[in-house]
């Protein structure tokens, strides 16, 4: 069996109104200035949580996320150079998957001689001296858990990822309440890049026993429950469930990680702004189709997950759960083709070469994914 490294916060909460919790946190009790980044819709939702704080006796800097789409290095920056002045001794990150990277990457370089730049690729980063606390108001990225953060770099027109266990919060809190807000529309897409995540750990060339079982369970919980979810937000139960599955897809992130699915969909938030969810939601189905020869067994389990209960080979069970998610995607609204998205024959290439330079996901993929490859997979799916 291969050796793994498993990466978690010291404290992890789940629950409703957790959040209620958080002023009484020990990272936060051992602190003086905090740094709130929060996205300006959840302004009013953390007021009483920001007052709770100050009242005992804590310094608190608010900050909204104004970001339009990814974050981008050049914002980062910006952002980075108008709080280092604040000196906290701990960040605490409120919101999507983009405003909990802003928060990890704040925490680490706040206090840091590297520089953005310094640190990009896996296992750069030197340290982290300021505590982080992560709260997630979306069901898709597992940022609250995972040692990963992604900005999109202008140079490239692709995401870069900044990897390293110093990027792991110290504590985060999993409150399904502040996803009641989320419209179908993201809620369907944040909900997909959680499922992919699961997948892709499951089904990757560096799969293990250690991440299996989360990322099965995560299967199971959002397949279950995405569509109750998309159609009627306040359901809180379905809420809860996918909000859990996205935390386990966020733990089979570092030590597994995910493959061509994510490598293909780099291109389309990239160089074109397409969100990240729903780039994965469309890619996910051909992607499997092409994975699917390189381990029938694996991806028949997958389908299990998916809640497939036929007996037969794997490769037909494996393709019956494929048809499962295409039935799931339909369902919550998402498109099926990238022509429906503006995606034309003409940019296929480029996409194409954005892709096959993500060797940090490809190389993880059950199957070798060529430009040829790649190219082909974007082909079928206009």
């Amino acid at each position: 069996m291969n050796s793994i490294t498993l990466l978690q916060p010291q404290k992890i909460v789940f629950g409703e109104d957790s959040i209620k919790e958080l002023s009484n946190d020990p990272f936060i009790e051992n602190s003086n200035r905090i740094l709130l980044f929060v996205a300006t819709p959840l302004l009013d939702a953390v007021e009483s949580t920001t007052k709770r704080i100050q009242s005992k006796n804590k310094e608190v800097q608010l900050v909204e996320y104004t970001f339009v789409g990814e974050p981008t290095f050049a914002q980062f920056n910006e952002l980075l150079n108008a709080n280092k002045g604040f000196n906290p001794d701990c960040v605490i990150g409120i919101g999507g998957g983009s405003v909990l990277d802003c928060a990890k990457l704040l925490a680490a370089l706040i206090n840091n001689t590297q520089k953005l730049e310094d640190i990009v690729g896996i296992g750069f980063l030197s340290g982290r001296k300021i505590k982080l606390i992560c709260i997630p108001t979306t069901s898709g990225t597992g940022s609250e858990v995972s040692p990963n953060a992604i900005l999109l770099n202008e140079e490239t027109q692709a995401k870069s990822g900044i990897i390293s266990p110093y990027l792991v919060p110290d504590a985060c809190y999993l409150d399904p309440v502040l996803t009641l807000s989320l419209p179908p529309k993201l809620t369907a897409e944040t909900g997909i890049d959680a499922l992919s995540h699961c997948i892709e750990a499951y089904t990757n060339k560096f799969a293990h026993p250690a991440v299996d079982t989360y990322a099965l369970k995560g299967i199971q919980l959002i397949s279950e429950n995405i569509q109750k979810a998309y159609e009627n937000g306040n359901d809180i139960e379905a809420r809860s469930a996918l909000l859990l599955g996205s935390m386990y897809g966020g733990l089979c992130l570092g030590p597994v990680n995910t493959s061509a699915v994510h490598a293909l969909s780099y291109g389309l938030g990239g160089k074109f702004h397409i969100a990240h969810g729903l780039s994965n939601a469309i890619l996910m189905p051909e992607v499997l189709r092409f994975n699917l020869p390189s381990n029938p067994k694996r991806h028949a389990e997958v389908a299990r997950a998916l809640g497939i209960t036929w007996n037969g080979k794997d490769e037909y069970i494996a393709s019956t759960g494929i048809e499962k998610i295409e039935g799931l995607l339909k369902t919550c609204g998402i498109p099926k083709k990238l022509s429906e998205i503006g995606i034309t024959e003409a940019i296929i290439p480029e996409l194409a070469d954005i892709a096959m330079k993500v060797t940090r996901l490809l190389k993880n993929n059950p199957r070798e994914v060529t430009r040829e490859d790649a190219i082909n997979i974007y082909k079928k799916l206009l």
